[in-house]
């Protein structure tokens, strides 16, 4: 939590003296399209999520079962756990940097540096530096996706719709789908006699496809739904 309210203090003084701006930049005016926005794409982030996990078990012929040790204190900190560590990336990639770069370079420059930026974060947070074809993998699903989430910022004035899919995507993973750091969370795979894991090619192309499903449903509702902002709401 300290890490966030440092990152957010550190935001308000770049904006404030690099391009005379308020943290109201980032774009949470006015606030009932912000919620609006935050929660259809936290729905979208959350079902495509849930898609991709329960294709994967069609795929796998395994299933899913309720964990029954899973608790309201389980809940609570996954819950917490994810809360941080999106809005803490939210707010390194789509957040001051990156309206700095906008304002700097242009819109396509910005997207394109806080994309790559991005992408090889995940290098870091994933443990894959020195497993090349990994890290190639990794950085081009990460950067598809900082990518649209970048242009939905330049697009709406907003980092609503990033951090809602965002939270969505990853609350589901982890917290309904037990895939993530946390351990087992609510459901849990079970795995019988029919069991095929994926693997080799398939198993590349599936992971391929799971990550590119959220950022092209998310892209065609931004250029299509989404209205045209050239400078954030204030």
């Amino acid at each position: 939590m300290l890490g966030m309210i440092v990152l957010v203090l550190i935001s308000w003084l770049l904006l404030h003296f690099t391009i005379r701006e308020p943290l109201s930049v980032l774009g949470y005016h006015p606030a009932g399209l912000r919620l609006q926005q935050f929660t259809i794409a936290l729905l979208l982030g959350m079902l495509v999520s849930s898609a991709v996990h329960w294709t994967e078990s069609l795929v796998t012929m395994s299933s899913w079962q309720v964990n029954p040790g899973y608790s309201w204190a389980d809940f609570g900190a996954a819950s917490w756990w994810n809360f941080k560590s999106v809005w803490f990336e939210e707010l390194l990639f789509r957040g001051a940097l990156l309206v700095l770069l906008i304002h700097w370079l242009g819109v396509r420059w910005g997207v394109v540096l806080s994309s790559v930026a991005f992408g090889m974060y995940h290098w870091f947070s994933g443990g894959v530096i020195g497993n090349i074809p990994v890290m190639i993998i990794i950085f081009a699903t990460t950067f598809i996706m900082g990518f649209v989430w970048a242009y939905a910022y330049a697009k709406s004035g907003s980092m609503a719709i990033a951090a809602g899919s965002h939270l969505g995507w990853n609350g589901a993973s982890s917290i309904l789908f037990s895939d993530g750091p946390n351990g087992e969370q609510l459901l849990v795979q079970v795995t019988g006699l029919s069991y095929m894991p994926l693997a080799g090619l398939p198993s590349l192309i599936f992971f391929i496809a799971s990550n590119t499903a959220l950022p092209l449903i998310l892209f065609f509702w931004i250029k299509y739904n989404i209205a045209i902002q050239s400078k954030p709401s204030q």
